[in-house]
């Protein structure tokens, strides 16, 4: 991949779909982070089940392990261990591939015997041994744009994925830091992370998060999440990225920037047909 020459790459596969240019809009989404078992399968499933009559392609996502946390008292998942046989457990019950953070690199190996994308943290997108590592596994890697980096940028941690042997690279916007306490979204990103050939995804929920707004724990407007993700089709990503919750109050996790599970078909539905309306523009 070219430092300055964008390369225009085939669409990403993961599991029986494929991610990029003019294929369907394909649905990253899940909790923030594992929790109960049962209720997790059951989120899964259901979301399955939406995409699967939408005819769009699914990823189940949650994290076994969080390092990212306003304060050390917050919950961080079952650990490796137990977080990854219940990844296991998810996708094999449900047919869906699944994805997860990773955070070092030791922890690429055995998390890419689980899910099928692995998943760099925004903070970390800089990280060449994180992402070299995951690229040596040759899963997918949806790399996540940092909240400082300019979306151009991102083509230097492409590559170092690609480089090492990754199995395609998925570029995730997620809000730029706007002052303190406080995120946006700049549209013109995803137009400039489609240049570098890549498949983009519109990270909608993180997008609407405040860091550390409530002293204790990250804050947000889940109200926007809708609007965000409408917004993000339309300006052209191949993906979008929903943490979704039975109920998002009780999440152990980002419950201020979750959308509740009841609310994912009908905004699913609104996000199809957008695509479909993309796709007849670019035609």
């Amino acid at each position: 991949m070219s430092e300055t020459t964008p390369r225009i790459a085939e669409p990403v596969a993961i599991g029986t779909h494929r991610v990029g240019r003019g294929q369907p809009l394909f649905v990253i989404a899940g909790p923030c982070v594992l929790e109960d078992p049962d209720e997790m399968m059951a989120v899964a499933g259901h979301l399955a089940d939406v995409c699967r009559r939408l005819g769009l392609g699914y990823c189940f996502k949650a994290s076994y392990a969080k390092d990212n946390r306003t304060s050390g008292d917050s919950y961080r998942g079952p650990g490796a261990e137990a977080g990854l046989a219940l990844l296991e457990r998810i996708g094999r019950e449900t047919g869906v591939p699944v994805l997860t953070d990773i955070h070092q690199p030791e922890e690429a190996a055995p998390a890419a015997q689980v899910a099928t994308v692995l998943q760099i943290p925004a903070f970390l997108c800089r990280q060449t041994s994180l992402l070299e590592a995951a690229g040596r596994t040759s899963r997918v890697v949806n790399v996540k744009k940092g909240q400082f980096l300019a979306p151009g940028d991102l083509r230097h941690a492409a590559r170092k994925v690609l480089d090492a042997g990754g199995g395609g690279v998925l570029l995730t916007e997620r809000g730029s830091f706007f002052g303190y306490r406080d995120l946006v979204v700049d549209f013109r990103g995803l137009a400039i992370m489609r240049g570098l050939g890549l498949p983009v995804v519109m990270d909608a929920t993180h997008a609407v998060q405040s860091p550390g707004s409530t002293g204790q724990v990250t804050g947000g407007q889940p109200e926007m999440i809708p609007l965000l993700a409408r917004c993000g089709v339309a300006a052209g990503a191949d993906a979008v990225f929903l943490e979704v919750h039975p109920e998002p109050s009780r999440a152990r996790s980002d419950a201020a920037s979750q959308l509740p599970l009841e609310a994912a078909a009908p905004l699913l539905a609104q996000l199809a047909r957008g695509r479909e309306l993309f796709l007849e523009s670019e035609a």
